[in-house]
């Protein structure tokens, strides 16, 4: 037990690290894009996250709307950048995977407080889910960092007439879900350290054994 406060202090970050990848995914507020055209866009701002874009309006622009509307993305959509189909892809594989890195965590864990001293049992689930971790986090970075470098260059998207949105905002700046999608970087890839640093100890029952 005394050698395993890391891996369970990764099992901690581990969790938060994945509860903040499974937010990021469903913020809108990916990028903010401000436009000056406000007939439609009543407050000027108009969310863009990976799934759907939405915006404040007092029309009414949609059947069972008045204020908030919104327009979900579809796979067809060959509008949408390339940065935010990766976005898609890499989360919900960083959501598995990260899902995975904790199930063999806490398979390591139970034997190590349980007394099981059998090295196969404990260090190859502590390598195997440090791995997903690390995995988990790198597919959260390239998204994250694609999406703010296309923020930091202003980049346009060509949305049709009837999103109502311009393709090229005034200005626009890095949402809400960035951040949470850095912080979770952060602490699946130093869950991923904790867990790689383990070492079962030699003991003449391991050796034995």
């Amino acid at each position: 037990v005394s050698t395993s406060h890391l891996q369970l202090a990764a099992f901690a970050l581990g969790t938060i690290g994945w509860i903040l990848c499974t937010v990021s995914m469903g913020i809108v507020e990916w990028r903010v894009w401000h436009v000056n055209n406000t007939t439609v866009i009543s407050s000027g701002i108009a969310w863009v996250g990976i799934w759907k874009v939405c915006f404040i309006s007092y029309l009414h622009v949609s059947p069972g709307y008045r204020e908030q509307f919104c327009h979900k993305f579809s796979g067809y959509d060959s509008f949408i950048p390339h940065e935010i189909y990766a976005a898609q892809g890499l989360l919900l594989i960083a959501m598995f995977m990260g899902l995975l890195g904790l199930a063999a965590t806490v398979f390591a864990l139970r034997n190590v407080y349980m007394g099981i001293t059998h090295k196969t049992l404990i260090a190859p689930f502590f390598l195997v889910g440090g791995l997903f971790y690390v995995f988990a986090g790198l597919c959260v970075l390239i998204p994250v960092s694609w999406n703010f470098y296309s923020v930091t260059h202003n980049q346009s998207i060509a949305f049709p007439p009837s999103y109502y949105i311009p393709s090229s905002p005034v200005a626009q700046e890095a949402g809400a879900a960035i951040p949470v999608g850095i912080v979770a970087v952060i602490l699946l890839l130093l869950s991923g350290t904790f867990s790689l640093s383990y070492r079962f100890p030699m003991t003449s029952n391991t050796i034995r054994k």
